[in-house]
């Protein structure tokens, strides 16, 4: 008999749970990164395949390394999706769309510049204008986790990485990778591993700061303070 792990709170959005299952069966499709198993979900409350914790070692970190390239490799089929989104417990736009540059300004860094005071977010604001010359190369659309962060990835006493409390969708895979740098827990082994398995194109470095201006405007929100300045100072990397 399966053991599960049952999340519940009355206080989400009544599709919360279902966003979250959608999100974690469509990245299990892929194949690449293991995922836990969606055994119910309702209004309130999701049920999952229960995953015992073990060590995050090295060679697990590469090892999660590999299998996120080939996740991120297997694509989706546009950016966005077709149904919700949320990233923690806020809500976001997730309309599909063609083009990453218009998707991420307009529907990720756009809807949490209120997190910003306005009297200061005119660093941001031109990075938004100008964002068609900032985005670098173009790249189809990547299937990516949305909020990678380590306390959403965990590995099993086996030693195999697992994915969890996604914001899944469409988008560039130098977002997942960019987010894994801003809150740390990532060794260098895990983005030696990714680039030798899917190598990133010229100019990534330059553009980590601006793939986390997403998840720090969403810091923002939740929280302010320094995470005000820490979204300004990425901005003011291309002003």
């Amino acid at each position: 008999m399966t053991e599960t792990f049952r999340k519940h709170d009355p206080r989400v959005p009544a599709d919360f749970f279902e966003v979250e299952a959608t999100g974690l069966d469509w990245l299990r499709a892929a194949n690449a990164v293991a995922v836990p198993r969606v055994i119910s979900v309702g209004a309130g409350h999701i049920e999952l395949e229960r995953i015992d914790r073990g060590h995050w070692t090295a060679e697990i970190d590469e090892r999660f390394g590999r299998e996120l390239a080939d996740l991120h490799r297997f694509g989706a089929d546009t950016f966005g999706g077709t149904g919700g989104a949320y990233i923690g417990p806020l809500a976001m736009p997730n309309e599909p769309s063609e083009r990453w540059p218009a998707f991420y300004a307009q529907q990720r860094l756009e809807p949490f510049l209120h997190g910003v005071p306005s009297g200061a977010r005119s660093p941001i604001e031109r990075v938004i204008a100008r964002f068609e010359d900032l985005a670098g190369p173009t790249e189809p659309p990547a299937r990516i986790h949305g909020d990678l962060w380590r306390g959403n990835a965990l590995a099993d006493p086996s030693g195999t990485p697992y994915l969890i409390d996604p914001a899944a969708h469409g988008g560039h895979r130098e977002t997942d990778l960019a987010m894994m740098r801003l809150f740390g827990g990532f060794g260098e082994r895990c983005f030696a591993a990714y680039n030798e398995a899917f190598p990133l194109t010229d100019g990534w470095r330059e553009r980590i700061p601006l793939h986390q201006l997403h998840p720090l405007l969403v810091h923002c929100v939740l929280f302010g303070g320094a995470y005000v300045d820490q979204a300004l100072a990425a901005a003011r990397c291309y002003a």
